[in-house]
């Protein structure tokens, strides 16, 4: 998060903090948010909290599992997000993942489905933006696209196998291994 901001990669507001007090707070400034773990995939161990009455005893039972929380301003998606992915720092392509219900979120595990997305080169340029400062040799780019512009959710390492498999039509491990057997034989 600290890199994309310094980076001036747009983002939801975003609060990380241990103290009920800052967390209620940041809740308070977004209205709604999303309280995640450190550390997840799929949206797993994900909440949305809305600003309300029962906000701060939500918050708590959240923190009881997760006491280092991660905090974003809920953000409408318009029921999907993108996956866009880059190999060594160049893009190989973009998938969309496509909310199939009224959830919050727009994962697989969710009941989402991947499907294929054509970005134009300002989108591409940001998400290569975001990605640059890690130097990943595989990385997707989480962007939404919201009524105010897009935004970066997050950076993977790990993520997007599927999606490019999927949404894009790639074998993104036949790729990764390529590059891989090329930079150590070079």
């Amino acid at each position: 998060t600290v890199s994309l901001r310094l980076a001036n990669i747009p983002m939801p507001r975003t609060t990380v903090t241990e103290d009920m007090n800052e967390a209620t707070a940041a809740l308070s400034t977004y209205g709604s948010a999303v309280f995640k773990p450190l550390y997840s995939t799929k949206a797993r161990g994900m909440c949305v909290i809305d600003d309300g009455p029962n906000a701060a005893s939500q918050i708590a039972t959240f923190a009881r599992e997760n006491p280092m929380m991660y905090i974003q301003e809920k953000r409408d998606l318009s029921g999907q997000d993108l996956g866009m992915v880059f190999l060594n720092g160049t893009y190989l392509c973009t998938y969309a993942r496509v909310s199939a219900s009224d959830t919050w979120n727009t994962t697989i595990h969710s009941g989402g489905k991947y499907a294929s997305f054509e970005p134009d080169t300002d989108l591409i340029a940001l998400a290569q933006r975001a990605q640059a400062p890690f130097g990943l040799t595989f990385t997707t780019v989480d962007v939404a696209l919201t009524s105010e512009g897009p935004i970066v959710f997050e950076v993977s390492a790990f993520g997007g196998y599927r999606g490019v498999k999927e949404g894009c039509g790639l074998d993104a491990a036949a790729l990764v291994s390529d590059h891989v057997i090329s930079e150590v034989v070079a």
